[in-house]
């Protein structure tokens, strides 16, 4: 069973690599990823405190809240920038970016 995903779909737009490695996909984050990732553990880190009925169960109920917004917003953000370096999501300004840096895939 091949796991690839480039064999199962193309992308559209142009490859910058094609397996980024975890630092490269990290340093890729632009400001959009990074307000998506705090607006998301902010948003759990609200629900966590509010889903806690019991006043006893405030603080561990936000935590954990946010601990699970964390993880999900930084999945999120490590998913449109592997994106946009494997060719599946628009990456005009990494495109330009790389070819001024001189990088190839």
């Amino acid at each position: 069973m091949n796991t690839d995903i480039t064999a199962s779909a193309k992308p559209e737009y142009p490859v910058i690599d094609r397996n980024p490695a975890f630092t490269k996909v990290v340093g890729n984050f632009n400001t959009l990823d990074y307000c998506r990732f705090i607006t998301l553990t902010g948003v759990s880190v609200t629900v966590g405190y509010l889903s806690g009925i019991k006043p006893g169960i405030k603080g561990p109920s936000m935590v954990t809240g946010g601990l699970i917004g964390l993880m999900g917003g930084f999945m999120y953000a490590y998913q449109n920038s592997a994106g946009r370096l494997m060719g599946f999501f628009p990456n005009e300004s990494e495109v330009a970016r790389y070819q001024k840096r001189g990088f190839s895939s």
